[in-house]
């Protein structure tokens, strides 16, 4: 496995005086160096790395100013996308958390099986290669009271392409407030989801949601909004589809004399957030 280079980047970083890691600044050199070593690695699915040129993790990761030697929460990781880069660049140094829903907190027909399938494919993940994922932590939430961890506790909360979902449920409000709990003084919350042109409904069908929106939903808990990058934006993509962002790779929920389309515009146009929870640990 291509992992020595990602320890020799630690090992350097590690060496870095304290005053030379500021927690809301881009990632360091051997940061950067240490995420793209992790990106290289041979245990990513195929399918995982013919995605990277839509969800530019080094760069991404960099923005959100992140290092090896923290505590990072990622919310609702799903199909493990991000947690195969995470909790391998985490591994020795820092934590590296999964924040999962917790089936039994939802109702009959609310999700639960989905929910269920989830945590359990996540936890085949890592227990199928302890070598890269021992260490990495799963912990259940209630989407209607979450609780994610100890009050600031955490140096980082990422959450890629979930927003659309808590708006629609209406738990959106309540997730930003447990993020800002979980999180230490001048902790971030980085945040990719699909843009819309503008401000949308709660109930909007699309799966994009309003930049501004998603601003004023982190303001409203606290955060102040440090930058936004267009790493993830896509101009090809006018979102306007007949099955939404699910018509774009790589749902493809499209007619199959459409695919050449929808290949051409790629994945969806994205914002690319990074929020600061005011003061300093």
């Amino acid at each position: 496995m291509k992992i020595t280079a990602h320890w020799a980047a630690c090992l350097l970083f590690a060496a870095l005086p304290a005053s030379a890691r500021p927690a809301t600044a881009p990632a360091s050199p051997a940061g950067t160096d240490a995420l793209q070593a992790v990106v290289a690695g041979d245990w990513r699915s195929a399918a995982n790395v013919a995605r990277d040129r839509y969800r530019h993790p080094v760069q991404t990761l960099a923005f959100f100013g992140l290092r090896p030697d923290q505590t990072v929460i990622e919310i609702t990781p799903g199909g493990g996308w991000y947690a195969e880069i995470l909790a391998p660049y985490l591994r020795g140094q820092g934590r590296y958390v999964a924040a999962v829903v917790d089936p039994d907190a939802l109702p009959p027909g609310g999700g639960r099986d989905y929910q269920q399938r989830a945590r359990a494919g996540l936890q085949t993940l890592f227990a199928d290669a302890p070598a890269l994922f021992d260490q990495a932590v799963t912990v259940a939430y209630d989407p209607a009271a979450p609780v994610l961890g100890a009050p600031d506790s955490a140096d980082a909360v990422l959450t890629f392409r979930n927003v659309h979902n808590w708006r629609a449920s209406g738990q959106a409000e309540g997730l930003f407030r447990a993020f800002f709990a979980v999180l230490r003084p001048g902790g971030v919350l980085g945040v990719v989801e699909h843009r819309a042109k503008a401000d949308v409904p709660a109930d909007d069908k699309s799966g994009y949601v309003g930049q501004a929106q998603v601003i004023a939903l982190a303001e409203a808990a606290g955060f102040r909004l440090a930058e936004s990058s267009e790493v993830n934006a896509n101009p090809r993509d006018a979102r306007e589809h007949p099955n939404g962002v699910w018509t774009l790779p790589p749902s493809n929920n499209h007619d199959a004399v459409d695919a050449a389309r929808y290949q051409a515009i790629g994945e969806s146009d994205r914002m690319t957030l990074r929020f600061v929870k005011p003061g300093r640990s």
